[in-house]
């Protein structure tokens, strides 16, 4: 049965890389026809594949019905979290998760410092937008036509003397974190707090959400900070592929 299985699971691979006839997939599998084509005529019977009128399979609208609901019923939050708590244990610095809704970026999830001074970020609060770290891997990602409007719109307060001051500012340096895969919070927001943050992409490539490392300068410098980029980024992958399918999830006790 397992057999069975694998083998009618092997076809779907290979249609998505376009209409095959009934000799291609068996040639694939490594089967007698008659086998092949019992596997197709079980996923055509279930949507899973489509026979066409030139007589080759392709994959079936259902396949795609339950990939839509599976990606709506996705929790990015709880995905995430344990990733985020087993980050905020290895370098003890206050660790963010943020999601762009409704023109406003906003923080879903928070682990704590472990240091005494402790930051003012709350769940369900919006983020300073045009300083903030995943503000910018957020509004990065957005089409250029969207970018630019966004920007032109916005207002810009000078909440320090490095906040980006106006929108030619924000898209040059929202063009950077495009093209780098990272951002930072220099000093922007508040003086004394640092930030550096990577994307958290879906199936298609495209960030869904951003997460966050941050830390105030009596506890650790900006230099310091940004050498826990490389573990910030490893993370931000490991949610990535966990959120997307493309890595088996670990039986931690394992």
């Amino acid at each position: 049965m397992s057999q069975t299985v694998d083998r009618a699971l092997s076809i779907l691979p290979l249609l998505a890389e376009g209409p095959a006839d009934l000799g291609q997939v068996a040639d694939r599998l490594g089967v007698h026809k008659s086998t092949a084509l019992r596997l197709l005529r079980t996923l055509n019977e279930h949507g899973l594949v489509y026979r066409q009128s030139d007589q080759r399979y392709r994959l079936g609208a259902r396949l795609f019905a339950l990939a839509q609901e599976a990606m709506e019923n996705l929790d990015i939050r709880e995905i995430a979290h344990p990733h985020l708590v087993r980050l905020n244990e290895q370098c003890g610095h206050t660790v963010h998760l943020a999601v762009h809704e409704e023109n406003e970026v906003l923080y879903i999830d928070k682990v704590d410092s472990r240091y005494p001074v402790r930051m003012y970020s709350r769940i369900g609060k919006p983020v300073a937008i045009t300083v903030a770290a995943v503000a910018k891997l957020l509004l990065a990602d957005l089409p250029e036509p969207e970018r630019r409007a966004l920007a032109e719109r916005l207002d810009y307060p000078l909440y320090t003397p490095r906040s980006t001051p106006n929108a030619d500012a924000f898209l040059k340096e929202l063009a950077t974190v495009r093209e780098q895969g990272w951002a930072t919070d220099l000093g922007g927001h508040e003086e004394s707090i640092n930030c550096v943050a990577a994307p958290v992409r879906g199936a298609d490539g495209r960030v869904v959400a951003a997460m966050s490392v941050s830390a105030p300068n009596v506890v650790v410098t900006a230099e310091e900070l940004l050498t826990l980029l490389p573990l910030v980024r490893r993370t931000a992958d490991a949610i990535s592929g966990e959120y997307s399918g493309r890595t088996p999830v670990k039986d931690p006790t394992a």
